[in-house]
């Protein structure tokens, strides 16, 4: 069971997200509105993570996406998983690199409507883990348009799926490939962006999402 303050300003959409944590056996300490109610929430409970929107009162731009990267600075190491209608690219990065980018995600809300990979994403931040939306490595990759020109179709697949912080097996899966595929069409990436990896998933994602940020 995981302890959770929950940032959401639409009173509809964070009831039916409390209701669907505490489905899956989580335990939502509190349920908020906005970023300065956020920061006494996780103050006041110390939770074992943090799920915000980034659009929150007053402003509504990115007030939450703010209030997730100052928690990190003053509680290294907080997990906390965003989630958002868009990309806000500079501060998405900043969220990315704090902590050494590890217990963090960035999700668009429609993953929210997968529940099993929402939840999935969830516990894989809470153990440390990085979990990044598809979307947001495209933003990055439109980023570098070189070396990475010279992956292919499939290996731009492999790398998106690698960056949500998936296992050769998972990718493979999503793929309908063999496992084998996918480590010969990683090794092919890593040879076109001049990387070198451990073999442990969270230092591959963040090594791969470090040097798309260059």
């Amino acid at each position: 069971m995981l302890r959770i303050v929950l940032a959401e300003d639409s009173v509809l959409l964070r009831e039916g997200l409390v209701g669907l944590l505490e489905r899956f056996g989580h335990q939502v300490v509190a349920g908020v509105g906005s970023a300065e109610e956020l920061t006494a929430a996780v103050a006041e409970h110390g939770p074992d993570i943090v799920v915000t929107d980034v659009r929150m009162p007053p402003g509504f731009s990115d007030e939450g996406l703010r209030a997730a990267v100052a928690l990190r600075e003053t509680r290294p190491g907080l997990p906390v998983l965003v989630l958002s209608q868009y990309v806000q690219r500079a501060y998405a990065e900043e969220l990315l690199d704090s902590s050494d980018g590890t217990g963090v995600g960035y999700l668009l809300k429609e993953r929210v409507g997968k529940v099993e990979e929402f939840v999935d994403a969830l516990r894989r931040v809470a153990e440390g883990g990085t979990v990044v939306d598809p979307e947001v490595v495209r933003q990055l990759l439109r980023h570098r348009r070189d070396p990475l020109s010279r992956l292919t179709a499939r290996e731009r697949e492999v790398l998106a799926l690698m960056a949500e912080g998936r296992s050769n097996a998972s990718v493979a899966e999503a793929l309908t490939v063999s496992e084998g595929t996918v480590s010969k069409h990683f090794g092919s990436i890593l040879t076109k962006l001049d990387l070198s990896l451990t073999d442990a998933t969270n230092r591959r994602v963040l090594a791969v999402l470090a040097y798309l940020r260059k």
